[in-house]
């Protein structure tokens, strides 16, 4: 299993048992489908920092880096510097 995939699956148990939003998939864009109002977007923002321990700034709070939870996975992985931000087929 790739990093990628495993930074992906926390994801997804981030998004169903911190926020309660059930994420039909991967690529699915959760701001465009509504699974993400701008509250939930916050307090997800805030498990996203305490989960994977990063610090995110104003900077990196472009919304098209938080559509989708591979998109996700490839920027928590390029603020961690983990293999999986070196997959630019995700």
């Amino acid at each position: 299993m790739s990093d990628s995939t495993e930074v992906e699956r926390q994801l997804v148990r981030l998004f169903a048992e911190k926020v309660n939003v059930e994420v039909p998939s991967v690529e699915a864009d959760v701001i465009d489908t509504a699974l993400v109002d701008s509250l939930t977007f916050v307090e997800f923002l805030a498990q996203l920092e305490a989960g994977f321990g990063v610090h995110l700034s104003l900077d990196d709070l472009e919304i098209d880096r938080f559509r989708t939870i591979s998109r996700i996975a490839r920027f928590i992985a390029a603020k961690t510097g983990t293999a999986a931000a070196a997959d630019p087929g995700r």
